[in-house]
């Protein structure tokens, strides 16, 4: 009765996945990313059987090893397919998110803010030392040096659905901490350019996958980042791609912002600027201006009260002064619940 159970159960998640390829054209999408074959078992095959054995948390090893492997290609044409170097996933993932914002954007209010966030992460490999471009990482989260990769995410969210758009592992920039070298391709080529963004650093990588998502179509009104991506630099390179961004700052004495004709840093500015009593939601908000000559464009500083350290306090920055102090906290604390 148990197995009967269990093959209906694999049998509708198989109906539901098919049903989504047929919705968003997942064959037309991997035949744009050169996700195809000349003869022999369709892509759509093998990338169904691949998508499944993910909900299933199944692996093709373990299928063969209990005899239950029954699809009609073998596992060297299943590893060919997931090693190929020209299949281009970067803009595959791109163009299917970019497929299910369309269908999403319309069922919710006109009112609601689309955003993009970026943010990093440890990608830990334990004995990947062996592993193309593994690399010694420092984890900010436990303050030690792991080995693996950083894995970069670009998502697209309307303050209640979250998509991931694409993503990237990032080795270390610095040859002496990669462990393992990287394999050579023609420089012209997908694999050589996927590799080439491996080892950019963080900031450059996130002006590249926003590139990608632009490129594919993908619209938001704001970029939102953490404080570690939030230099002037990074702030006015979103900008010239035409978003605005609205990001958490450090309170760096060489980070400096022009306010009242004076390059202050952001100590300074809370200092000698006065706030507001009482329990407002915010201390402080002033505009100042960023970067010098005609790349110089007008921000909004607001510093918040932080509730996780008595009398301590944290200060965001957006590119749009036509917001709100209130509409700035909201934007950014709905999705990084803060």
């Amino acid at each position: 009765m148990s197995i009967i159970s269990q093959n209906n159960q694999e049998r509708k998640l198989s109906n539901a996945i098919s049903s989504f390829f047929s919705t968003f054209h997942i064959g037309n999408l991997l035949r744009k990313c050169n996700a195809g074959k000349e003869k022999g078992v369709p892509v759509i095959d093998i990338f169904l059987y691949k998508l499944c054995n993910v909900f299933k948390k199944a692996s093709m090893y373990m299928q063969m090893k209990t005899d239950s492997f029954h699809e009609s290609f073998s596992k060297n044409t299943y590893y060919r397919f997931l090693n190929s170097i020209k299949t281009n996933w970067l803009r595959f993932t791109t163009l299917l998110s970019k497929a299910v914002a369309d269908t999403v954007e319309p069922l919710t209010s006109a009112e609601r803010v689309n955003a993009f966030i970026i943010d990093d992460s440890t990608f830990e490999r334990t004995s990947g030392k062996h592993t193309e471009l593994a690399s010694k990482i420092f984890d900010h989260c436990s303050m030690k040096y792991k080995t693996g990769y950083r894995l970069m995410t670009l998502g697209w969210t309307d303050g209640n659905t979250f998509l991931p758009v694409n993503s990237t592992l990032l080795a270390s920039s610095k040859k002496k901490n990669q462990y393992c070298k990287e394999n050579t391709f023609d420089g012209r080529s997908i694999a050589a350019r996927r590799r080439k963004l491996a080892q950019m650093k963080g900031t450059d990588a996130m002006l590249e996958l926003l590139k990608t998502a632009k490129a594919a179509g993908h619209k938001a009104d704001y970029v939102l980042f953490d404080s570690w991506f939030s230099t002037p630099a990074q702030i006015l390179a979103i900008k010239a791609l035409g978003y605005d961004s609205i990001a958490m700052i450090r309170k760096s004495p060489k980070i400096r912002y022009s306010f009242n004709g004076e390059k202050l840093n952001l100590n300074k500015i809370y200092g000698i600027s006065k706030k507001r009593r009482g329990r407002s939601r915010y201390l402080l908000s002033v505009d100042v201006t960023i970067g010098d000559g005609d790349e110089a464009i007008p921000a909004r500083i607001v510093c918040v009260r932080n509730n996780k350290k008595r009398k301590d306090w944290i200060a965001f920055i957006s590119t749009n002064v036509n917001l709100e102090p209130e509409e700035i906290i909201r934007i950014y604390g709905k999705r990084w619940q803060i």
